[in-house]
């Protein structure tokens, strides 16, 4: 996910291998002979290579015909992803970005880098302060990747629900039924999660309790004029307290399940919602062709 990225402070960002000074609207890269000397030195990771590879072979389709995966692709990516370490993509537990002397501050940004992007996927690195928010969010018509390099981070999805039989007096305005996934924390290093379109925890949000930082492989990224633009969410708790209610896959929900499922409401793109992105300056991807 991927939202507005607008820095409206000054500061100086580094994260890794980068360095670069926010002004305004503007982004200032600094430039200098000893970057330009270390980016030309950084070794090819075989790891990100092989990622990447892997990812021009799965997603070779059409991005507006985005591909049902078959269970290799899933299983050749993830097996990939589950590997990787933070040093594949330049990091490391001593880079200042997890050494703050103020962990908690009020209303922390996310900060993002994209590795490599193509029409047909992305991979992006996501670095959350404590107590950072990637508020609910969809990947219409994606499969997304996560893998937790580096934290613990509170983790959120959903998938949605048609439901029947419901009456419209209880169901808040310009929101949908969805059954809720996954609710928990997860510190790295831990197994790859993956997100379908229609399936997987495709709405999710991630809270972050320590720094995190986050590898994401869409396919295919975010496009709105190709009708993937990313919507924002507001849950509400579903009540059941009026008995069974009969859902259009056949299932029946009792009152005491009830907590399973949540209204989501559609909302305007929150304010925590907007990122800072910085230049990726880790390990270089060799691109080749199909």
């Amino acid at each position: 996910m991927e939202g507005g990225l607008v820095q409206h402070r000054r500061e100086n960002t580094v994260v890794g291998r980068v360095n670069v000074n926010m002004m305004g609207n503007k982004v200032i890269r600094k430039r200098s002979k000893v970057k330009k000397r270390i980016k030309r030195l950084l070794p090819i990771c075989v790891a990100l290579q092989e990622l990447y590879a892997c990812c021009r072979s799965v997603f070779n389709g059409p991005p507006s015909l985005p591909p049902s995966l078959p269970p290799h692709h899933v299983h050749a990516l993830s097996r990939i992803l589950d590997s990787m370490e933070p040093k594949d993509v330049g990091l490391s537990r001593d880079i200042q970005f997890f050494n703050t002397r103020n962990p908690h501050k009020e209303n922390p940004r996310v900060i993002c880098t994209t590795i490599y992007e193509c029409p047909n996927f992305s991979l992006v690195l996501f670095f959350l302060p404590p107590s950072a928010v990637i508020p609910l969010h969809n990947h219409p018509g994606m499969t997304v990747f996560s893998k937790l390099l580096l934290g613990t981070m509170h983790i959120k999805s959903y998938d949605w629900v048609d439901g029947i039989g419901i009456e419209q007096s209880k169901r808040p305005s310009n929101s949908r039924l969805a059954r809720l996934q996954v609710d928990g924390d997860f510190t790295a290093p831990c197994r790859t999660s993956v997100l379908y379109p229609n399936s997987g925890g495709n709405i999710h949000s991630f809270t972050a309790i320590t720094p995190c930082v986050v590898l994401d492989v869409l396919g295919p990224p975010y496009s709105k004029e190709e009708g993937r633009d990313c919507s924002y969410y507001k849950d509400y708790q579903y009540n059941a307290s009026s008995g069974k209610q009969k859902f259009a896959d056949g299932e029946m929900v009792k009152a005491e399940e009830g907590g399973q499922y949540w209204w989501l409401e559609e909302i305007e793109v929150p304010e925590d919602s907007q990122m800072d992105r910085i230049e990726y300056l880790g390990p270089p991807i060799i691109e080749t062709s199909c």
